[in-house]
């Protein structure tokens, strides 16, 4: 039989899954788990790394029963994942301790320090990205400080993918745009040393691993992996890059006219725009966002992230679940959200501001602010609950127009994916925000899809990335939402409202935190 397969391997925060897709881009079955992580100290997270593994592989073992003859018709695995942390393992290739994740926030403080030194416009420059706490550079100057133990008993620094392709081939690899946006350089698509040694960690050089191009390289299945996955050995295994680039790669950020863009509002919101060349990145004074190598040559992804967006929907809502539980008639989000979205675009727009800032450790774009938290302005007597459910949309409407104006502008089209797209009332509320023309992506498991892209291009199934995308995206993508022109021209009045009280509250926010500070201890 014909091998006529890929799988594609998305190791996320919350789920791990496993999806078999043919090489025409259809999805065929799917195996998942959910992921868990534990808080051993002061804004620490990590994640277990055997745990993730074992995972990992039980997916994969899955979808045996779920796809016929799948040993005799794969002819390559991808793997991606969650962007972000620090996964170590020692000279054995065993953990050094869990996984930390990009939720883990213990580097805050060395991190904003280091960000006030001269030093880090030249780290700016050349990352083109701005440093968070959540970044492995970060991590490892924290971890030299206060766990110098653990560092020196690790030789290699993974990040989540990286770890389960070891686990996978044996390889102690990197992806491009994980390696780049931490600690190299986007132009060169190669570490640069110097931003190690700035940092004050230029010794961890050693744990770093060689970065390789998954659209040209791969590795086979180990016996061991074979073993436990009920795949073939010699299989052909392919790191994609990081979930978000891969998440873009499926979403359709690219396109021929270069004026898309695409959004993700998942738990966290992303907001990209497809750069042809190096020379076309756009820096910011702010000195936030990423810049991501895309899977194309020379090609990369102006990326700014708000750290919370649909979390801002689950908060509501559950305000919403407390005071109908303290009435005697429990409800559950999935209820709330299908009346809610029929009945949100009757609301009054503007009954009130929303600030999207509900993540405990701040945002990063298009500002960084460790300090900087949600709030509701304008309200009165007269708002209701469904002016301000209505309010949290547009929030989230205007932080995405926030991060499309710091990456120069707002883009003709945007593509729409993540669980907030399924909704009709934020479709229509994003098109007007931005005044462009909104698209939803039908494709659910984007992030599988394009690491499973990039193993496609690695077989030579596809002549260039452009005609795989044309035939994996290009069908998967809905009809156009055009923005209200009445609404339109009021958001922009409101956006402007928005901005100035966004630049106006740093102080008050740091001011907060010192008293959430004082408080606690």
């Amino acid at each position: 039989m014909n091998r006529d397969l890929l799988i594609g391997v998305d190791a996320g925060t919350s789920v791990i899954k496993a999806v078999v897709f043919t090489i025409s881009g259809e999805q065929v079955a799917m195996a998942s788990r959910p992921n868990s992580y534990a808080t051993p100290g002061p804004g620490q997270v990590e994640q277990d790394m055997l745990r993730t593994w074992a995972d990992c592989a039980a997916t994969l073992r899955e979808l045996h029963d779920r796809t016929p003859n799948l040993s005799a018709r794969v002819a390559a695995i991808a793997v991606t994942g969650q962007g972000d942390g620090t996964w170590l393992i020692d000279r054995d290739g065993e953990p050094v301790g869990g996984g930390l994740l990009w939720l883990d926030s213990r580097a805050a403080d060395l991190v904003a320090a280091y960000m006030r030194t001269p030093d880090y416009a030249a780290h700016y420059s050349k990352t083109g990205s701005g440093l968070n706490a959540c970044m492995a550079s970060g991590q490892m100057a924290w971890m030299k400080r206060w766990q110098p133990e653990r560092l020196a008993r690790a030789t290699t620094a993974f990040h989540c993918k990286d770890w389960l392709y070891f686990k996978l081939t044996g390889e102690r690899v990197t992806d491009p745009s994980e390696a780049v946006f931490t600690f190299g350089n986007f132009r060169t698509r190669a570490y640069e040393p110097s931003i190690l040694e700035a940092m004050g960690i230029a010794d961890c050089e050693r744990l770093l691993p060689p970065i390789v191009e998954g659209t040209r390289v791969s590795h086979q299945l180990s016996a061991a992996a074979a073993s436990v996955t009920g795949l073939p050995e010699g299989l052909p295994v392919v790191l994609a890059y990081l979930d978000v680039m891969c998440t873009a790669l499926g979403g359709g950020l690219y396109d021929s006219s270069g004026e898309v863009g695409l959004s993700i509002f998942g738990s966290t919101g992303m907001h990209m725009r497809f750069v042809a060349m190096p020379e076309d990145v756009r820096l910011n004074e702010t000195r936030s966002g990423y810049t991501m190598c895309f899977p194309m040559p020379g090609a990369a992804a102006a990326v700014q992230s708000n750290m919370a967006a649909t979390l801002n929907i689950d908060w509501f809502l559950d305000m919403a679940r407390e005071a109908s539980a303290l009435a005697g008639t429990p409800t559950t989000r999935a209820a709330l959200l299908a009346r809610i979205d029929e009945r949100i675009l009757a609301a009054p727009p503007g009954a009130a501001l929303y600030h999207p800032y509900i993540f405990e450790a701040g945002e990063r774009g298009p500002f960084l602010d460790p300090n900087a938290r949600a709030q509701f302005t304008g309200l009165s007597t007269s708002t209701t609950f469904m002016g301000m459910m209505r309010a949290v949309y547009e929030g989230l409407a205007f932080a995405a127009r926030d991060c499309y104006l710091a990456t120069g502008s707002i883009p003709r089209e945007v593509r729409l994916g993540g669980g907030a797209a399924r909704s009709s009332a934020i479709r229509t509320i994003l098109a007007s925000v931005l005044g462009a023309k909104v698209r939803v992506v039908k494709r659910e498991e984007t992030g599988a899809a394009g690491a499973a892209m990039v193993a496609a291009l690695r077989l030579g199934l596809y002549e260039d990335m452009p005609a795989c995308i044309e035939a994996w995206v290009s069908p998967a993508l809905g009809d156009s939402i055009l923005p209200d022109a009445h609404l339109t021209k009021m958001y922009q009045e409101l956006y402007l409202a928005y901005l100035a009280i966004r630049k106006a509250m740093p102080p008050a926010w740091e001011r907060l935190a010192q008293i959430r500070q004082e408080t606690s201890a």
